[in-house]
Parts: C-alpha cells; structure tokens; sequence
C-alpha cells in the first residue's frame, strides 16, 4: 500500500536511535516496559526505535512519555476507535514509520488486514459504523483545514461527550505533530514490525 505521492522518504536518517548500550539507567527502566507493551500489542520484543531517538532528548522525551499514554493506549475513547484515527493520521501524513507500527498493533486489537487498508480508503468507505466514518473524517478535516466542520463535530458529540470530544482532537493533532517528526527525522520502521507485515499489503 502507498499513499497518493507515496510515503514521505527525506532520505538517510536525519537522527539515529541512541544504541541501547548507551542509555542511562533509569531509561532503561523504560525500554523494558516498551518491551512488555510491545510484547503485549504488537508481539514486538524490541524496544521502538521512536523511543531510542527521543531519548536524544531526555528532558522532552519523559513528559511526552507521559502525556502521550494517556492519549493512547489508556485514552477514553476505546483502543479500536483510536487506532483508526492513528492510522488515518499517519495515512494522510504519508507516514510509513507510524503507519507501520500502527498496522501492527491493529492486526494485535483484532483489526483484519482488509479493515486497515480500508482506512486508506477513507470516512466514505463502506462497512464504516457512523461513529467510525466520523472520527475518519474528523482526521481528514483536522489535516486539511485545520478545523473539524460543525456537521462532522455533531456526529461526533452524539456519541462522545466532551471530554471525549478534547481526547480525539488532541489524539489526531499529536500524531500529526509524530509524523512530522517522524518524516523529518526519515526514522525507518523497525524490522521486526517490517517482518510482522510482509506478505499483508499493508506497507
């Protein structure tokens, strides 16, 4: 699968993952509760290779650790409604790295490979649950205007309340800001993830 205009490729890594060898030891204690939660969602032992690059800068890796767990995998809005928007973010970021390790963690959720290359397809796809098509075409909105429309905000509040309203505009606007740097620093997708997806026409 590529997006129109294919992946975002800026070339030869820009900022290279911190060799384990070479991380302090209280980052230590976080690359192995990556290893459990990679075990746990994507049946990847390995620690991410997001993870060895923002540890290049500790002081923003720890908050954003943090804020960025309770977004995902511990938000409010249900894990299969998260990864899709996740997904449609990354799609429309031509984000191969988060599109990658989002696919993974799909196929661990119970997502069936078709489901995520409907995705790709969009919030007029069918087989889409109203509530699906939305949060799809919220991302869409949020990636091209800056704004989700009145009409898609009501569907949204029908079955969302408030706080869950905040918790889907600042997930789509998180992972939009990952693939920024994502693309920008040309992180390749870890090859573990690389050989979970082979022969699935997901990346």
């Amino acid at each position: 699968m590529i997006p129109p205009g294919g992946w975002i490729d800026a070339g030869t890594p820009r900022v290279t993952p911190l060799p384990p060898a070479e991380l302090p030891w209280f980052a230590r204690l976080v690359s192995w509760g990556a290893r459990r939660w990679g075990r746990r969602h994507t049946a990847n032992a390995e620690i991410p290779a997001l993870f060895l690059m923002l540890l290049r800068h500790r002081r923003l890796f720890w908050p954003w650790l943090r804020f960025a767990a309770r977004l995902m995998p511990n938000g409010s809005i249900g894990r299969r409604e998260a990864e899709l928007v996740i997904l449609r973010v990354a799609w429309t970021c031509r984000c191969r790295y988060e599109w990658g390790q989002h696919a993974a963690i799909a196929l661990r959720l119970g997502f069936t490979p078709a489901e995520i290359r409907r995705v790709a397809e969009g919030p007029e796809a069918e087989g889409w649950q109203p509530k699906q098509s939305a949060l799809l075409r919220a991302v869409d909105e949020l990636h091209r205007d800056r704004v989700v429309s009145a009409v898609t905000w009501g569907r949204l509040a029908a079955v969302y309340d408030q706080r869950q309203l905040i918790e889907v505009v600042m997930l789509a606007g998180h992972y939009e800001m990952l693939a920024g740097v994502l693309n920008t620093t040309a992180l390749p997708l870890d090859a573990t993830v690389e050989r979970a997806l082979a022969g699935q026409d997901l990346v």
